[in-house]
């Protein structure tokens, strides 16, 4: 991403460290990156929807954090999403509420990434999570799999900003 500096994946202690550290350093480095997208805009650009789906720049961090806590939390404890505090599919995750701000959300999703990493503090990447509805996986499974959810939702991010940095007024009748 054109924006990101932060390359944590790259760096030297990075390349030769155990499994978990490297995903912990890729997934952080996803994490933060989903959260520049927002760097530098008004709430009505992070909001505005420039394609048919709820997909917005605000509405793919708010759903990264219920990604969050899908696989950290959910999978993990075994609690509901419910029990957790969101929604039971994944395409209510991108509804943004009137109060949801670049702020609230941001500091939402750093919240969520804290909570994933202190969740994982003392599992292994081969330890089985028993929570998820696909039943019980390997935590490196799901590693990978939030990965590769970040990296699409990044990419999706990008040219979403791309597009609205291109045009800053708000579309007609919007």
């Amino acid at each position: 991403m054109a924006f990101m500096t932060i390359t944590p994946s790259l760096e030297p202690p990075v390349f030769h460290a155990d499994i978990r550290t490297q995903f912990e350093a890729f997934l952080d480095e996803y994490r933060a990156a989903l959260r520049a997208t927002l760097d530098g805009l008004t709430e009505e650009q992070a909001r505005r929807r420039l394609v048919p789906s709820k997909t917005t720049l605000l509405g793919l961090v708010k759903h990264a954090t219920f990604v969050e806590k899908v696989w950290f939390d959910e999978a993990v404890t075994g609690r509901s999403r419910a029990e957790i505090g969101i929604p039971e599919s994944a395409e209510d995750s991108f509804d943004l509420d009137d109060g949801d701000t670049i702020a609230s959300i941001r500091s939402a999703h750093e919240e969520a990434c804290a909570a994933s990493r202190r969740a994982t503090a003392d599992l292994s990447p081969d330890d089985v999570l028993p929570g998820n509805r696909r039943g019980p996986l390997p935590l490196r499974w799901v590693y990978l799999h939030v990965l590769r959810e970040f990296t699409q939702h990044c990419g999706h991010a990008d040219i979403l900003r791309e597009q609205v940095l291109a045009d800053p007024a708000p579309p007609e009748g919007s």
